[in-house]
């Protein structure tokens, strides 16, 4: 990892009054992963304008190009990996990747699980660019593979859209909604199917928490170490922008009222909930959780808002808006692809009852999404919403030039139309993931490209080995040992 830089040292240390603090409110397991305490400013500095058109460079400064990117579960992950595989792939850079598909997962990330590390003091061999690829975060380990000057960033997404799409997917991976008839069912009564500790029972509850490596307050568990759902069903409702409605139409909001939780009543007085106070029991240790994710993340991307969070995250790393176009992956038929708010309007009384229980099951992915929603349009509000409406109509105009170039029929497909196995996406749970299906008679160059617009993410990451460990054989894929994408 080479000398210790101020970066490096902050991430590693911080400061001894936040030591003090987490001594108090996390637990020995947890205070092990904040090496990181100091809480670093979220680099909001403002560049030049986006490129005005494709394979345009932003020359105004160099672009980042040592990432690590926490690949959180059904949260539009796989479409962000696929323009990173594209990136370090037509640079030359070097992935950090895993044996198999995913760094273990769900075990903490271990640093000895890339294939070809070598600990300081053992062979030399060239330094990662990238780490992306699943995995259950602990940063200690991370920096064992990549300096801490690297840009640390992930995704979130509404744990109510999250819970949807999570119980059709891990149906057969986990025990608890195996057990249940519909995700309705389970959220009536979570308690009779969920099981801590159970085989797959962490897709179940606050996945995105259990993603970032963070545990659960200590009043959650029971001497059984089963975590209790917090007693009031209501959750917090969420005013959210619907991505794509254009930022133009709402010019009367700012940063502080893009996020209204519904006012709560205590003591006859009306009072706003906020992340600190959402009856999760201790808040305070949630704000230190939180806390903590600031002074290691850049950057965390917000699922419902996905393009404006490609621009800013374009923005952030000094790349073209080409860089980050691309097509979603890995959605399922029928589903909502992460792409919209949940919003009250529009919605069954049965959907709001189901939206609100799954927030109040999962209080803690809601305690983060709040609080990223939140961070998300603070740098939207420094970015310019204008400039960002602007950026994000082109990025939208040349995702669909992209796609109507590249595809048979402009657009995602059944997987029973995808006859070449290095387009056909893996098939898991009890919904069908859609792929593509490239025209024919592309010229030679945009081949290339509309096929890395294209690659799913299993795929994408064996020709990365391949092009790595060339001396290697890609062992095949066994979908028996691989619990999930």
């Amino acid at each position: 990892m080479g000398p210790l830089s101020p970066t490096r040292t902050m991430r590693l240390w911080g400061p001894r009054s936040l030591g003090v603090a987490l001594g108090v409110f996390m637990t020995i397991g947890f205070a092990l992963q904040l090496w990181g305490g100091q809480k670093r400013l979220p680099g909001l500095q403002l560049r030049q304008p986006l490129a005005p058109s494709l394979g345009s460079a932003v020359s105004s400064c160099p672009p980042r190009q040592r990432l690590v990117f926490l690949k959180t579960h059904k949260s539009g992950s796989s479409s962000v990996l696929n323009l990173l595989h594209r990136y370090g792939d037509r640079n030359g850079l070097r992935f950090a990747l895993p044996a198999r598909y995913q760094f273990g997962y769900p075990r903490l990330f271990q640093a000895s699980w890339v294939k070809g590390y070598r600990p300081q003091g053992g062979d030399t061999k060239p330094p990662f660019h990238i780490l992306c690829h699943h995995m259950r975060f602990n940063l200690k380990e991370v920096l064992q593979v990549m300096p801490s000057d690297s840009f640390f960033f992930s995704i979130v997404r509404d744990p109510a859209a999250l819970a949807r799409s999570a119980f059709s997917y891990y149906k057969s991976t986990s025990s608890a909604f195996r057990k249940a008839p519909s995700l309705a069912a389970f959220l009536a009564n979570p308690r009779a199917f969920y099981r801590p500790g159970a085989r797959g029972d962490h897709y179940a509850r606050n996945l995105l928490w259990f993603d970032f490596g963070l545990p659960f307050p200590p009043e959650m568990k029971t001497k059984r170490g089963n975590p209790h759902p917090p007693r009031d069903p209501k959750s917090p409702q969420l005013n959210v922008l619907p991505s794509g409605a254009g930022l133009r139409a709402h010019h009367t909001l700012d940063p502080s009222a893009l996020f209204h939780p519904a006012p709560t009543v205590a003591g006859g007085h009306s009072q706003t909930s906020s992340t600190a106070s959402l009856g999760l029991g201790s808040s305070s240790f949630i704000q230190w959780s939180l806390a903590w994710l600031d002074s290691v993340f850049d950057l965390v991307l917000v699922a419902e808002y996905f393009d404006e969070s490609l621009v800013l995250l374009a923005d952030a790393l000094c790349w073209g808006l080409d860089d980050v176009v691309g097509f979603m992956h890995n959605a399922q038929a029928g589903g909502e692809q992460g792409r919209s708010a949940i919003s009250s309007s529009g919605l069954t009384a049965e959907d709001r009852q189901l939206t609100a229980r799954a927030r109040a099951w999962n209080h803690l992915d809601w305690a983060l999404y709040v609080h990223f929603n939140h961070s998300l349009w603070a740098r939207i509000n420094q970015y310019g919403q204008r400039r960002l409406e602007s950026a994000v109509a082109e990025l939208r105009a040349r995702r669909e030039a992209l796609a109507k170039h590249c595809l048979v029929g402009g657009e995602a497909l059944d997987p029973k139309y995808i006859t070449d196995r290095r387009f056909r996406p893996f098939q898991f749970g009890s919904a069908k993931v859609l792929g593509y299906v490239l025209r024919s008679g592309l010229s030679h160059p945009d081949q290339e490209e509309c096929e890395r617009l294209a690659t799913p993410e299993l795929q994408y990451k064996d020709k990365l080995d391949a092009k790595q460990f060339p001396s290697t054989v890609s062992l095949p894929l066994k979908t028996s040992r691989l619990l999930s994408p």
